[in-house]
């Protein structure tokens, strides 16, 4: 910690430096917890240095991925808890940039905040980190902004992007798709990190009492409404290229906002649809109570939400058994939800 730097008239504007010093002196532990052989220094310069392993990489490339976790922040502040939403930071952006055979490499987070907390901090960036080990991404940096005026005291955002690197020839863009695939989903952890808006309306948690609400004990959910909903995101990497050992896979698809109707196409080739059966994979409570409390149609549901299903990978008939059980060998349940037909990268749900 810089013990000589200090304004006394920053501080009397509302931003305390040292509070900043604190926070990494704090962070440190769990940032070093990430590291791999790739990071080339130590957290508090500059900028992150990270030397990629290119032994067998014959044409190196970089991918990258960038999201935040939203509203669902807004769960966080009324639980007073804040160590796992940095998993769900990393989970955003590390299981899009698998979509196309991508091996995550390093994260950087950013916090933004109107009063900055140390200790609060510290337990954010805790969350980074354990999102950063289940993904095998180094945590190489970051920023944290103290913002008073522009952020409320007890309030932060917090956004962060990671960087991967795949083989050329190896990228997994659909184009090997073809009629007759097997479409395998992945189970989701419920809600993840998209729709809150929608969450916090149907539940009332934009309300005066919403602490009340999201404390009180469900039976449908097993758990605190607030529990349930702040479940990390899933985080897919491993398991994904645990599948790559035993089957050849020709799309993936990250399903996150827009649900199935937005993420699914995007896999697609043209001239291919997707048939899927939604009964052959179980829907979390959560959102059986979000569909009824809202009295949300289902196709809304659909559109709006993962339903039970986080990530899912097109490939050929002969190795849908094997990519099913190669998820459950790396801990992921995973189902066979439907398969690729003629058409044109429509959706269709039955």
């Amino acid at each position: 910690m810089n013990e000589s730097s200090h304004s006394a008239s920053y501080a009397a504007a509302g931003v305390d430096v040292t509070a900043g010093y604190k926070s990494v002196e704090m962070m440190k532990q769990f940032v070093k917890s990430t590291y791999n052989a790739g990071v080339l220094q130590d957290i508090g310069g500059f900028g992150g240095l990270f030397a990629p392993d290119m032994k067998g990489v014959k044409q190196p490339v970089l991918v990258s991925g960038t999201d935040g976790v939203g509203t669902k922040l807004k769960i966080a502040f009324l639980l007073d808890k804040h160590d796992t939403v940095g998993i769900d930071c990393v989970a955003m952006c590390v299981n899009d940039i698998i979509c196309c055979g991508a091996t995550p490499l390093f994260f950087l987070d950013y916090i933004a905040t109107g009063k900055l907390v140390p200790e609060k901090v510290a337990q954010i960036v805790k969350g980074v980190s354990e999102g950063c080990i289940m993904s095998g991404a180094a945590l190489i940096g970051g920023e944290t902004a103290e913002m008073p005026g522009f952020y409320p005291a007890n309030e932060y955002d917090l956004a962060g992007f990671a960087v991967g690197m795949v083989d050329k020839e190896e990228i997994i863009d659909g184009s090997a798709v073809s009629e007759g695939d097997v479409l395998i989903g992945m189970a989701s952890s419920g809600v993840h990190s998209n729709g809150f808006s929608l969450v916090r309306k149907v539940f009332g948690l934009n309300d005066p009492d919403a602490e009340k609400t999201v404390e009180k004990y469900s039976d449908e959910l097993g758990t605190t409404l607030g529990e349930a909903l702040l479940t990390p995101t899933e985080i897919y990497v491993k398991a994904l290229f645990e599948i790559k050992k035993d089957a050849k896979i020709k799309a993936i698809s990250h399903i996150t906002g827009g649900g199935f109707y937005e993420n699914l196409p995007r896999m697609l080739p043209n001239g291919i649809s997707l048939e899927i059966d939604k009964h052959s994979f179980p829907v979390p409570p959560v959102f059986e109570l979000l569909r009824k409390c809202g009295n949300i149609p289902e196709r809304d549901m659909f559109n709006t939400y993962n339903m039970g299903i986080g990530m899912a990978l097109l490939v050929s008939k002969e190795d849908a058994d094997a990519a099913v059980n190669a998820a459950k060998r790396a801990g992921k349940s995973a189902y066979i939800i439907g398969r690729a037909v003629k058409g044109e990268k429509e959706i269709i749900i039955k």
